[in-house]
């Protein structure tokens, strides 16, 4: 089923008409024939329509997954993923992060042909960065549902206000860092060593 949509400027729900949500396959093959769109599934199975980033924001993005695949493949231990991943979470939603990492372990444990669509696995860290379409209040969500997932360490890196907030389990408020330089992963955290350096982040394009 192939989409015509209007220009998007806010995320939009999309409804199809079916009383059965699609399946993971089928929900894949719907991403494949629509490849223009970006589209994530919540957990109660409706299909969103994300806008596609603005220019600053994804300059953004491009520098801090950079960062983050070159440091993945000086430590070996896991592989770094962009904007184009799907993640198959446990509570159905189909997200797509900014930035992703995920241990070797849980990567090896797919087959071949798992490996070739949405991953059905929760990344151990994520990035995401905020964009003009986003709200605070939304992309707060989106964080928690990622650590309420079983993600160990998420980012959300909003640019214009020079400000990180940083998500960990265990029911404790996101830290917020502002006007920091440089922002290390927790002690602990799966990618202990990654150090980001925000300055290109905060001075955009």
């Amino acid at each position: 089923m192939h989409l015509v949509l209007p220009d998007l400027t806010a995320p939009a729900r999309v409804i199809l008409g079916d009383s059965v949500p699609m399946d993971n396959d089928e929900f894949f093959d719907f991403c494949q024939a629509n490849p223009d769109l970006r589209i994530e599934r919540t957990a109660q199975g409706e299909i969103l329509i994300v806008p596609p980033a603005g220019g600053e924001s994804d300059y953004r993005s491009v520098d801090l997954i950079t960062q983050l695949r070159g440091w993945a493949k000086r430590d070996g231990r896991g592989k770094s993923f962009g904007s184009s991943i799907g993640f198959i979470l446990p509570d159905n939603s189909m997200l797509s992060p900014d930035a992703a990492w995920a241990s070797n372990a849980k990567i090896e444990g797919l087959s071949k042909t798992a490996r070739k669509k949405f991953l059905p696995i929760v990344p151990d860290f994520v990035i995401e960065v905020m964009s003009p379409s986003d709200r605070l209040t939304v992309s707060h969500a989106k964080m928690e549902q990622w650590i309420a997932n079983g993600t160990s360490l998420a980012w959300l890196v909003d640019g214009d206000s020079r400000t990180v907030y940083v998500y960990q389990p265990g029911g404790e408020p996101c830290i917020r860092h502002s006007n920091i330089t440089l922002l290390e992963a927790a002690a602990g955290s799966p990618v202990q060593g990654f150090v980001a350096d925000l300055a290109d982040v905060w001075s955009g394009l």
